[in-house]
Order: C-alpha cells, then sequence, then structure tokens
C-alpha cells in the first residue's frame, strides 16, 4: 500500500530475529531513490535489548532474549502489541534524530489524545505514569530502521519481569485499558497514516 510516497507493508506475526534481518537487508541495499518504508507487525514473545542495556539472561525462560542493534534499553514485544518499523531516509528528508524521535512520539500522542505525554529523559510515550508506547531506533548512513511499539490488547504480565526501558518499577499499559476500541491493525494503521502526514510536513 502506498501513502504519498511512503509504502507501508503489513506483514502480520514475523519472528523479531526475521524482521531485524530484512530491516538490516533492506537498509543495507537501497538507494538515494528508494521510497521510505512502514511495516506494521506483531511479534511473538521476544524480549529484546538494546544497545544501552546491560547484558543479562531472559527474565522468563520460556521467552527469547535478543539483543538488538537499536538504541535503549530492555522491552518486551508479543502478540496484541502494534509495532511500527520506520525504515526512512531520514538525510534526504533533513530529518535530525532528535526530531525523528519527536515525530514518533507525537504520532502516538495524536492517535491517543490529550492524555498522552512525553517524559524528559525518557524515549516512548506515557498516560497517567505508565508507558503505552516504548521506541528506539537505529541510523546507518542516515536511514533510520527499528521504530516504535504501541502496547494495544495484549498480555502485559512480561513487563513485569524486567525494567521497562531501564526503569525500576515503571508501569505499563494499553489502549484497551484506555477504553479505546480499536484492534492490532487499526491502530497500527492509523498510527502509520498519522506518522506518514507528519513526515511529509517535518
Amino acid at each position: 500500500m502506498l501513502l504519498d510516497d511512503i509504502v507501508l507493508r503489513k506483514a502480520g506475526t514475523l519472528p523479531y530475529l526475521e524482521a531485524w534481518q530484512a530491516m538490516r537487508e533492506f537498509t543495507a541495499a537501497r538507494t538515494e531513490s528508494t521510497p521510505d518504508e512502514i511495516w506494521l507487525l506483531e511479534h511473538p514473545p521476544v524480549y529484546t535489548l538494546g544497545q544501552g542495556a546491560q547484558a543479562q539472561r531472559a527474565p522468563r525462560a520460556a521467552i527469547a532474549l535478543v539483543r538488538s542493534d537499536r538504541g535503549g534499553e530492555i522491552t518486551y514485544h508479543g502478540p496484541g502489541q502494534a509495532v511500527l518499523y520506520t525504515l526512512v531516509d531520514l538525510a534526504r528528508r533533513g530529518i535530525t534524530v532528535k526530531r525523528f524521535v519527536w515525530l514518533l512520539e507525537q504520532a502516538v500522542i495524536d492517535l491517543l489524545g490529550a492524555r498522552a505525554e512525553r517524559r524528559p529523559g525518557a524515549p516512548g510515550v506515557y498516560v497517567a505514569g505508565a508507558k503505552i508506547a516504548a521506541l528506539g531506533i537505529r541510523v546507518r548512513r542516515g536511514r533510520a530502521y527499528h521504530g516504535l511499539a504501541l502496547n494495544v490488547d495484549m498480555d502485559l504480565a512480561p513487563f513485569a519481569a524486567i525494567d521497562p526501558c531501564g526503569y525500576p518499577g515503571l508501569a505499563v499499559t494499553q489502549t484497551r485499558d484506555l477504553g479505546i476500541k480499536l484492534s492490532v491493525e487499526e491502530a497500527g494503521d492509523k498510527l502509520s497514516r498519522i506518522l506518514v502526514k507528519h513526515l511529509d510536513h517535518a
């Protein structure tokens, strides 16, 4: 699907390692004329460690642990979470990394409304102090990959076994618990369209 000049791909459920490898291959192979893409998908249960995270064992033996090349600390992905991978040529668009992070957060805030907010020094989006969206990106040669994850309708229990994004005791929430009646695909689709508008006007 083409949203303006950005390709939206709906990949369903995809293992984390498979998606990560595909992102790296896409980024390495793209040229100055390659359209930007947003990949909307879900992951089977997995903990991922960002570049800022300390090495550790999987908090739950039944859930895989992957050390990724994205920024940030440890987080959890699982069914019921809308994952948007944003393969965007920041250099071509003239967008700084800091501004891109702001745009990702703003897309979530626009979707959720006035109760959603940022926290200084803690990337992501929060509602009443609880984290509802995490983000982490990697930029190579001016081109970003990875992206953000919005909790929609999922089992939040695996978050309790970690310090989400490196913050001990950080509460997490999801759109379902806020009374927002959107499926994962609906939430991801709306979020993607909001983000595309922001990128086109950045």
